[in-house]
């Protein structure tokens, strides 16, 4: 029996599909600054983390800042979620949560890319944070990591 033609069909997305697409989105902004800007103002519409969620065991090492980053899978996807102290830094590391969300953790686990860089967005931000940055990506490639299906 088929489905009937109004039910969507779920299609996943690449990494690289996913990369593209931002750099399409944030293309038409050519000043850095206000790119910085359109991602803080798009991570001031997500919700925060709860409480019980900001532990030890949830925050980011490598930080100056303080982050934290939930992971979970779901169907086979990894999700996550975030919260920092400061504005821009939650952005990136929002922005981050969105780029490898939905995404297996097989196809994380194998990736190198770096959102952040392949935007131009790093090449703005300060040694330190961009260190913190890239712990955030590292502990997301690590929950992928740990939750790769032999």
């Amino acid at each position: 029996m088929r489905a009937p033609a109004t039910t969507a069909q779920f299609l996943p997305v690449t990494l690289t599909e996913k990369l593209t697409q931002l750099i399409d989105d944030l293309a038409i902004i050519d000043d850095p600054q206000e790119r910085l800007g359109v991602i803080v103002d798009r991570a001031k519409k997500l919700p925060p983390l709860a409480e019980s969620e900001r532990t030890d065991a949830t925050r980011v090492r490598g930080c100056v800042s303080l982050v934290h980053l939930v992971g979970e899978v779901r169907e086979g996807h990894c999700y996550f979620r975030c919260e920092a102290d400061g504005p821009l830094v939650r952005g990136l590391v929002a922005l981050l949560c969105e780029f490898y969300s939905g995404a297996t953790p097989a196809e994380i686990a194998a990736t190198d890319t770096d959102p952040l860089e392949a935007l131009g967005l790093a090449k703005n931000l300060s040694p330190t944070r961009r260190n913190g940055l890239a712990s955030a990506r590292a502990t997301i490639r690590a929950f992928a990591q740990a939750h790769v299906t032999q």
